[in-house]
């Protein structure tokens, strides 16, 4: 878990570190290697890391639009992940997907950039899981500022009817966007959703990676043994903007300040050294987190851009007229009535 959570907060500072590369002193969204909108989870690696230790590559996992700390805890490629954020032919897409829309069936994960998009896929996954009779499990993760959406109660609905294999992760950072929760929440706690569909509800209430574990253990334990869907909520904290380049006039410095001296890498550090690992070893374990993060970053902006005419490709709707040199045959099966 520790590997991961470094690994993951290194890899962030180095994709902010690129992002802004070109795009300052006035902001420019479109400049740079790493082109529009870039949404960072730093502060949150602990939900991902806890919860997805229990998980096997045939388990699913989805997640939201802040999604790079959960994929590097379930196992996603980490190059071809970095030259898809880069826009690069080699990416898990081809480029055409962007940080907001990882998708690697290798692990079976997906994300997306619409709010609680990932939970009835999950759903389905589920559901698919046990028509095929297997113990797999599936994993929504998604922000505090996403459990009033129809998609999340529908699946919530669903899951519990059918007791269908999956875990709800809400990582509650305070902030839906731009917005303290409880202007756009009526609860404070989250998991308190799920007494309204008969499932249980748990809370992890501070980013510690060993609490999560411990709550996730139990919940991907009911859910193979075929006892239905847990809604889990962890408090985490969000280390930086909605955004890169937002200013976060709308947040308070001291929220801010307190964000910064709350780090859950440092207190799994902690609870490391009091178990009898050694500073050297902890050390090492940052350094081949710094070492893998940088090869595949130096990898991903080595690699080739798509080129225009592969737009075309890999879409649901045909070419514009004039784009294929082969027409479209208009016979009838059958005959010419």
């Amino acid at each position: 878990m520790f590997e991961d959570m470094v690994t993951a907060r290194y890899y962030e500072e180095r994709l902010q570190e690129e992002y802004l590369e070109g795009k300052q002193p006035a902001f420019d969204i479109s400049a740079g290697p790493i082109p529009g909108e870039l949404h960072l989870a730093a502060g949150q690696e602990a939900a991902a890391a806890g919860v997805c230790r229990h998980l096997r590559d045939s388990d699913t996992v989805t997640a939201p639009h802040r999604p790079h700390h959960v994929a590097i805890a379930k196992g996603v490629d980490l190059k071809r992940m970095t030259a898809e954020i880069f826009g690069r032919r080699t990416g898990l897409s081809k480029g055409k997907g962007g940080h907001m829309h990882l998708f690697d069936p290798d692990v079976n994960f997906a994300c997306s950039g619409i709010i609680a998009q990932g939970c009835p896929p999950a759903v389905g996954a589920g559901l698919a899981a046990t028509k095929r009779s297997e113990d797999s499990v599936a994993v929504a993760f998604l922000g505090e500022g996403a459990i009033s959406q129809g998609a999340f109660l529908e699946s919530l609905n669903l899951a519990a009817v059918r007791e269908l294999p999956v875990i709800f992760v809400v990582e509650d950072n305070d902030w839906a966007i731009s917005m303290p929760k409880d202007r756009v929440t009526d609860v404070d706690d989250g998991s308190q959703r799920a007494g309204g569909f008969d499932m249980p509800g748990v809370r992890v209430d501070y980013d510690d990676a060993t609490a999560v574990y411990d709550a996730a253990k139990e919940a991907i334990g009911r859910a193979r043994a075929g006892n239905g869907p847990t809604l889990l909520e962890v408090q985490v904290h969000r280390r930086m903007g909605h955004f890169m380049g937002d200013p976060e006039s709308y947040r308070p410095d001291e929220d801010k300040e307190a964000a910064q001296e709350r780090d859950s890498i440092e207190r799994l550090a902690a609870d490391l050294r009091s178990e009898g690992v050694a500073d050297d070893d902890i050390e090492e374990i940052r350094e081949r987190a710094r070492d893998r993060v940088d090869e595949a970053i130096e990898w991903a902006k080595d690699q080739p851009e798509p080129g225009p005419e592969e737009a075309y490709e890999d879409v649901f709707v045909n070419p514009p007229s004039g784009v294929t040199t082969e027409e479209p045959s208009h016979e009838l099966a059958g005959g010419d009535d």
